[in-house]
Order: structure tokens, then C-alpha cells, then sequence
């Protein structure tokens, strides 16, 4: 049998939370759901209106002064 070395744990773990922190990333992640909301805006620009049509009255509505 041969002895090969295999690499530490907490090593192959840390190298792991790198990459997740990295795929995790926050701005990266923001900056794939606005390229992801233009796209769909291009595809279905009619759906886009009405969806702001709709947030603008309900903001509307609930935040009026009176």
C-alpha cells in the first residue's frame, strides 16, 4: 500500500469557503439581478410597465401624506 498524503481538512475546507464566498459574493450577485431585470425588461416590456404601474399606485397609496 502506498502512503499518499492527503491534504488537511480544515485546509480543503477553508479553500472551499473561499469559493463559496466568492460565488456568494453580494455585489456580484446584484450586479447579475440588474443584468438579469434588463433582460427581461427587453423580452416583455408591456409585463415590465405594468409590474411599475402596479408598485407606483400601491407605493402610492400606502404612503400618502393624509
Amino acid at each position: 500500500m502506498a502512503n499518499t498524503q492527503t491534504p488537511s481538512k480544515s485546509s480543503n475546507s477553508r479553500q472551499q469557503g473561499a469559493a463559496m464566498m466568492e460565488e456568494n459574493d453580494p455585489i456580484e450577485m446584484g450586479r447579475d439581478m440588474v443584468e438579469y431585470v434588463r433582460e427581461y425588461v427587453r423580452e416583455n416590456p408591456e409585463t415590465a410597465a405594468l409590474y411599475c404601474l402596479g408598485i407606483g399606485f400601491i407605493l402610492g397609496w400606502k404612503l400618502k401624506i393624509w
